[in-house]
């Protein structure tokens, strides 16, 4: 069950909408001003790996790849698995 979250181009308000499956009818409407003209963003993120410099957390690598959409990055971020 993903977790969107849409900006409203009216208004600049953000709203986060769940949907529970793709047949699923949701209301894509603002909360604010009560358009309908909504933009899907990327959510931020906020995640801290413990260590620093000389530590696993230093260790983390990033691999480019071409795909079907253009670029794509694959991350490896040590740690319990």
């Amino acid at each position: 069950m993903p977790i969107y979250e849409f900006q409203c181009a009216d208004c600049s308000e953000k709203k986060e909408i769940l949907f529970r499956s793709s047949d699923e009818k949701v209301e894509m409407k603002c909360d604010k001003c009560g358009s309908e003209n909504l933009q899907r963003v990327l959510s931020s993120t906020n995640f801290s790996i413990p260590g620093g410099a000389g530590s696993d957390a230093s260790k983390a690598t990033c691999q480019s790849h071409t795909c079907s959409g253009g670029s794509c990055a694959t991350y490896d971020i040590p740690g319990p698995r």
